[in-house]
């Protein structure tokens, strides 16, 4: 038989001595300050001995907001999830703190005297969480899945309501009535298309009640909604922020700026970055975002659209800070070496939109992560006033504060304020917390006040702990029984339907290379249009990788044939020399039958494998890196 051209033959490749250049990043200059003095020489009017100090801004009040927020700067205690934490969410009003993770459980625990109790668990969906959202009343929550639903729940009964069952992914929800309506509104989003729908949220319908249709020209990745305006500001893909009004015709508030070229709204598509969290502040004169690439906080007036604030957390800024000496903790190189490490990790875009900022009860302190610990910065002066976590063992991703009085029960008249009685002064007292993920972990960090800390106490053994063994015996059965995977790329989700009875053992290697981790931000390496995708290599050339076994393994070919294209097959040196490396194909290939194993075929997100295909190549390598953020299995 008369071998295949090499162009045309999917397959590892011969290591080459040169390696990639590693692009320098270019540097941001500074200004030299001028020399303001003038010797006994020069000729013409003196120079004051001395400029005016700067007056320093000062917010009035601005101990007793502070003294609002926890004192402590270590966590008082930490519980657990099985899987990474997602979205911590602390409900206003009815104080409840819901947890989330990646494996679609959602948490319910109640806001106490001291601290919180567990209430409630549920297995909302069949895989990861993408969206959560809280209503501005408190009473309503809802969650939405790769599996396409959305679950809603009242929060006061802490009872699955409802389930909504959607044709597309939803990207990103949000409940868009105001408190006190009589009919709760949910906003949705999905990966594909710019459609908004908003649903009953009630869940008394899988129809939605009404659709923005043409508000946005890109998928919709994120919406807020302000209670004082009756407003909802979505960001799209491409940049662009809108406000609308989820009743009548969608058109932006009247109280709001008149044109939108007055405003900074176009930072973003200026700036070539995307908003990942967008929060309204209490107040709702402020809203704020946190934007990739360029890993900067925003904050804007929402009535002008102005930009009020700017904060830098670029890699670049963060390095030149440490290197001048100039940051707000100076860390020894190496601590500072892991940290930097653990932030381009926080890039990845399946952690993305698990980062957020928010507000203070007052609208006058923002709070992220940072590489420094949770910071807390008062936008009034424009000053870091407490950073939480500092010295902890984790970088704080997604935050929720409470700041509420739990043991508080009625209206205070003055004449009780004034009493001396110790009941009553008991229940005012506050007990704010700050509850936080971190990246990478299956807990959530509370802050508290209470500075008498247990190291050896603080964190809480909720779960059962694992069995190794055991666990390993089922994730081997699992793979084994294995049927189908999606493979998030940044261009889009490929699902795929695998064969374990045809080729048990390709099955089990790529399964459990998907659930460890294995392919995880690798590239499509090698791409030929009307042929075939190749990825699955973690060196990123086509000669690395191996199978789950440490050793390659022997070819399993079927009744499968390469006659349609999507076919999704092992990528091989020769017989015999499986190891990670597949490939999809984009056309009949019937020259690979009995070369390759088949062990499975993509049969959604085809327009994703055609977008993948047509991307611009060099030497059959796409010119920008094309990559597997993961690959869920189902």
């Amino acid at each position: 038989m008369t071998e295949a051209p090499a162009s045309l033959q999917p397959g590892k490749r011969a290591r080459s001595g040169t390696e990639d250049e590693v692009p320098t990043e270019r540097k941001n200059g500074s200004n030299g300050a001028a020399d303001g003095s003038s010797s006994d020489d020069d000729v013409g009017p003196a120079l004051p001995s001395s400029a005016p100090m700067k007056k320093r801004r000062k917010l009035p009040y601005e101990k007793l907001y502070i003294s609002a927020l926890p004192s402590s700067q270590r966590y008082s205690k930490s519980l657990m999830h099985k899987e990474q934490l997602s979205f911590v969410t602390v409900t206003p009003f009815t104080d409840f703190i819901i947890t989330s993770s990646v494996d679609g459980v959602v948490k319910f625990w109640k806001k106490v005297a001291v601290g919180i109790e567990f209430v409630k668990e549920f297995k909302a969906h069949a895989g990861e969480i993408k969206s959560v959202s809280a209503s501005q009343d408190g009473r309503s929550f809802a969650t939405a899945g790769v599996d396409k639903t959305i679950k809603i729940f009242d929060i006061i009964t802490f009872d699955l309501l409802a389930t909504l069952q959607l044709q597309g992914t939803p990207r990103c929800i949000c409940w868009v009535h105001r408190r006190g309506a009589s009919l709760p509104l949910l906003a949705v989003a999905e990966e594909l298309g710019h459609t908004i729908r908003i649903y009953d949220g009630r869940g008394e319908s899988q129809t939605p009640v009404d659709s923005v249709l043409n508000l946005h020209k890109s998928p919709v990745i994120i919406m807020a909604y302000n209670n004082v305006y009756d407003s909802v500001v979505s960001a799209d893909e491409n940049g662009m922020i809108e406000y609308w009004r989820p009743s009548s015709n969608h058109e932006k508030p009247e109280n709001v700026f008149e044109y939108k070229s007055s405003t900074n709204l176009f930072e973003f598509k200026k700036a070539k970055s995307l908003p990942v969290s967008l929060t309204i502040s209490p107040t709702g004169e402020q809203f704020a975002t946190f934007s990739f690439p360029d890993r900067k906080v925003r904050i804007f007036d929402f009535a002008s659209g102005k930009l009020y604030r700017t904060y830098d957390e670029s890699l670049t800024t963060l390095t030149e800070m440490q290197q001048a000496g100039t940051a707000l903790q100076k860390l020894d190189d190496l601590e500072f070496g892991r940290r930097l490490a653990v932030e381009r990790d926080v890039e990845n875009p399946a952690v993305q939109n698990k980062i957020n900022v928010i507000f203070d009860e007052t609208g006058h302190f923002i709070l992220y992560g940072s590489i420094l610990g949770t910071k807390v910065i008062n936008t009034f002066t424009n000053r870091v006033v407490k950073v939480f976590g500092k010295d902890e063992p984790f970088r704080s991703l997604h935050l929720a504060l409470y700041q509420g009085q739990p043991q508080r029960k009625g209206v205070m008249t003055v004449s009780m304020a004034a009493s001396a009685n110790p009941l009553l002064q008991e229940a005012e007292e506050q007990d704010p917390m700050l509850v936080s993920t971190g990246s990478g972990k299956i807990r959530f960090y509370i802050f508290t006040n209470d500075e008498e800390i247990s190291k050896s106490e603080r964190d809480v053994q909720n779960e059962k702990p694992r069995n190794l063994n055991s666990r390993k015996q089922v994730e081997a059965k699992s793979a084994e029984s294995g049927t189908a995977a999606v493979v998030h790329t940044t261009f889009g989700d490929i699902h795929l339907r695998l064969f374990p009875e045809a080729a048990p053992k390709a099955v089990e290697n790529f399964v459990t290379h998907s659930k460890n981790g294995y392919y995880n931000n690798t590239i499509f390496h090698r791409v030929i249009r009307k042929f075939m995708i190749q990825c699955g290599d973690p060196l990123g050339d086509g000669t690395g990788g191996e199978s789950i076994w440490g050793k390659e393994f022997e070819d399993e070919f079927s009744t499968l044939k390469h006659d349609k294209p999507y076919t999704v097959s092992m990528a091989n040196a020769g017989p015999n020399t499986n190891g990670s490396q597949f490939f999809v194909t984009t056309e009949k290939t019937p020259w690979l039958d009995k070369k390759h194993t088949i062990f499975g075929r993509a049969i959604q997100g085809l327009d994703v494998v055609h977008k993948i295909e047509n991307a611009r190549t060099y030497k059959e390598k796409p010119e920008e890196d094309i990559k597997i953020i993961n690959i869920s299995i189902t």
